[in-house]
């Protein structure tokens, strides 16, 4: 079974889905992470979806990555960041 490492080719769109609270500071935080490591988004790369109970929002963000160190890099900050949950 191969392992994601050969499946990936580079440059590629590549879907992240990050969770949080549902408040302004962890979109901005979560923004501001993927802008540092992504320079250019499509107008449409970011869609938003909230939990039933509104508590929640998942950001799933389509994103031109161009190499396995970007996307390393991006993954590990998202996903070392207080105010992100999860990062998938």
């Amino acid at each position: 079974m191969a392992n994601e490492e050969n499946t990936l080719q580079f440059p590629c769109e590549f879907v992240l889905k990050i969770f949080g609270l549902a408040n302004e500071e962890f979109e901005i935080t979560a923004l501001t992470i993927i802008r540092k490591h992504v320079t250019f988004m499509q107008e449409n790369a970011i869609r938003t979806r909230h939990s039933e109970d509104k508590k929640y929002l998942a950001l799933t963000v389509t994103l031109h990555i161009e190499s396995r160190e970007q996307l390393d890099n991006l993954y590990r900050e998202l996903s070392s960041s207080k105010k992100i949950l999860m990062v998938l």
